[in-house]
């Protein structure tokens, strides 16, 4: 059986940033990766949905940046999340595990 990759809505993507962001500080490319890992390979986020997503997240004060030197002597920005968005992965988890909740509910009727 071949697993189908899922499509990310704007909202878990922002979850999943914010997740892969609370166990360590990460590139971009690092956080999609982590992200393809964690899952199995099942959620793959390309450059042009993690961007945008990482800019909404900065701009609302849920992450920051810096730039360091990787292993590799290059210069990467690196995120981490803000005590903020320490508060805001909280509450989206806790909406998201009612929003499936909810879901398998609806799923669930014959």
């Amino acid at each position: 059986m071949t697993r189908k990759k899922a499509d990310l809505l704007q909202g878990t993507l922002d979850l999943l940033v914010l997740k892969t962001l609370d166990l360590e500080s990460l590139h971009g490319w690092g956080i999609s990766k982590r992200i393809q890992q964690i899952s199995d390979g099942v959620l793959e986020v390309g450059q042009g949905s993690l961007y945008p997503a990482l800019y909404r997240l900065r701009d609302r004060g849920l992450i920051k940046s810096k730039w360091e030197i990787s292993e590799g002597d290059r210069r990467v920005k690196v995120y981490e999340l803000t005590k903020a968005g320490r508060e805001a992965l909280a509450q989206e988890h806790a909406d998201f595990r009612l929003f499936v909740g909810a879901m398998e509910r609806v799923l669930g009727t014959e």
